[in-house]
């Protein structure tokens, strides 16, 4: 009996409507492909092109060998969540509990987006400070919530604590901060927590704080943890990256600390969303974090990456912005060109052979400063040849 070959014409079915509907492909997605299309040196998407340390290979190899294989804990295994409580501890002075408030993420951005869920509701608001790591937006919008920006003031993009203030109503809910800053370079100060934390004093407004370049930190300042400060890390989800600290970016791990009574919560929405974090890297990672090191040593080892690459800039036509932390360095090019950013770095990528991110893509409306941001997370090779290339401007 031969088989019926007739196909019946489906209708096409109707999608249904977007929850991002203004969400597309991402302005990292398209100069990652644009620099291999062109053999171009990509110091655009923000990850290092040399590996981790060979030692927290072993630790996580040693883990799946001793069985370490099965669900851990929802929270996170425990060793790991003491091992993060008493670095806080020791760096900021703030005691977590590793039981209660501490869990560990598949990654800062869903730390960020479980926050954010877990605490703001449809109808709330939450203000941004622009330009901004790019998920925050998509996650208050999955929220049911609206974003609030405030712009941080050019060229040093610092914190206009008045407009802040202003920007606050009876329906804000949450404050998003970000230090050190993505992708500007800037760190905010100790009184800079002194000013937002008056400003929140008798709200019970929230703080989100991304601290996921905590230790990329130079010229001898200190990272401003909101967890130093007792009326802010009282309302704030405080997150952090495995993947920047240890050159592990692939991993997708990373924690959030917070009070018992807002960590509750979170936990409600990561044990539906993610529910819990690959094993044993978990246990490579509690290994590995025995020794302080690697992140202590972390701010020397990329404050030189940025000193060789600012040095091979300072002679160009670009204007070298701040870098006072993160692997990022932002250069004003409107001495070399009055293209828009986004065509500029299209050009740059195209003709110059090397790969950057406009700043205007940071932003809830596009918004000109002729600003691009180059990553220096880089071998020294890979950036003495985006310096060769750059030099020709």
């Amino acid at each position: 009996m031969s088989a019926d070959t007739t196909h019946t014409q489906l209708t096409p079915l109707t999608p249904p409507p977007s929850r991002l509907p203004a969400v597309g492909t991402t302005i990292f997605t398209v100069m990652s492909a644009l620099a291999t299309e062109k053999n171009a040196v990509n110091l655009g998407q923000g990850f290092p092109d040399f590996d981790c340390d060979p030692r927290i290979i072993d630790a996580v190899t040693a883990a799946m060998r001793a069985g370490h294989n099965q669900y851990p804990p929802m929270a996170g295994v425990p060793r790991l969540r003491q091992a993060i409580a008493d670095k806080i501890a020791s760096l900021y002075g703030h005691q977590y509990s590793w039981d209660t408030e501490i869990t560990v993420t598949a990654g800062a951005t869903q730390g960020i987006l479980t926050a954010i869920l877990c605490a703001v509701h449809p109808g709330d608001e939450v203000i941004v400070l622009e330009p901004c790591y790019d998920s925050y937006l998509p996650a208050i919008e999955l929220a049911g919530a609206t974003a609030v920006p405030v712009t941080l003031e050019a060229p040093e993009f610092r914190v206009p604590f008045d407009k802040l203030a202003a920007a606050i109503t009876p329906r804000t809910r949450m404050i998003l901060i970000n230090t050190p800053h993505n992708p500007t370079g800037t760190i905010w100060r100790a009184p800079d927590m002194d000013q937002l934390a008056q400003i929140l004093a008798g709200t019970d407004i929230l703080l989100l704080s991304d601290e996921v370049y905590e230790h990329m930190v130079y010229d001898g300042q200190q990272h401003a943890s909101v967890s130093r400060h007792p009326e802010l890390a009282r309302r704030s989800f405080v997150i952090s990256s495995f993947g920047k600290t240890y050159h592990v970016t692939g991993w997708k791990v990373g924690y959030v600390a917070a009070p018992a009574a807002l960590m509750a919560e979170f936990r409600k929405v990561h044990q539906f969303n993610v529910f819990t974090v690959n094993t044993p890297v978990q246990h490579g990672l509690a290994d590995y974090m025995a020794d302080p090191a690697p992140y202590l040593q972390l701010s020397a080892f990329y404050q030189a990456k940025r000193d060789f690459f600012r040095a091979g800039l300072a002679n160009s036509r670009f204007k070298l912005l701040p870098s006072d932390g993160t692997y990022f360095q932002c250069v004003d090019y409107s001495a070399i060109s009055d293209l828009s950013e986004a065509d500029f770095a299209m050009w740059l990528t195209r003709e110059i052979g090397v790969a950057a991110i406009p700043v205007s893509a940071f932003y809830t409306q596009p918004r000109e400063s002729g600003v691009v941001r180059f990553c220096f997370a880089k071998r020294e090779e890979t950036l003495a040849l985006a310096l060769e290339r750059l030099g020709k401007l």
